[in-house]
């Protein structure tokens, strides 16, 4: 694929090193199956981008793996590991599907929230943490549970939300 054929994406974010990695990731399926690297390369860029993925780079990637734009869009809007606007430093997702539910997190969300003094879907004003409500996380034994950035904590308590909070520097 063409950098020219990259337009309107940022250069210094798809660059050779992302471009290089996404083949491996297109290498591990059958020839004419790019698009089955989406997922991944939308991982890629997002953690090259600060933690957020733009409509400039999600048409990039597009145009990358040969697949409509609005395909790459549904990936990561379904998704919501995936985020679309800037977000902050830590990334915390806090569960409130039943599970999380039935042990007790709507205590432990208005706990966070006023900790942090932000709403879902809220950053920080200093940007050190994005605040954000999830329906799943696959850890339901562990309810209720929360993930901040790529690490899952599970059996939460107010004390122990402070206590991973205040251990992030």
């Amino acid at each position: 694929m063409s950098h020219l054929q990259l337009t309107g994406a940022k250069e210094s974010l798809f660059n050779e090193s992302i471009r290089q990695e996404i083949d491996q990731w297109i290498a591990k399926y059958p020839v004419g199956q790019s698009q089955s690297a989406a997922i991944p390369s939308l991982h890629l860029l997002q953690d090259a981008n600060g933690g957020w993925l733009s409509e400039e780079v999600m048409a990039a990637l597009a145009i990358y793996l040969d697949m409509p734009a609005i395909s790459i869009f549904e990936v990561a809007t379904f998704y919501s590991m995936f985020d679309l606007k800037p977000v902050g430093d830590n990334k915390i997702n806090i569960c409130t599907n039943i599970s999380c539910q039935l042990n007790g997190c709507a205590d432990l969300v208005d706990h966070i929230q006023k900790k942090l003094g932000v709403g879902f879907g809220e950053t920080t004003a200093d940007g050190k943490y994005t605040l954000k409500e999830v329906e799943c996380l696959g850890a339901c034994c562990g309810a209720p549970m929360m993930q901040v950035n790529r690490d899952y904590h599970e059996l939460l308590t107010a004390a122990k939300i402070d206590q991973i909070l205040d251990g992030i520097n």
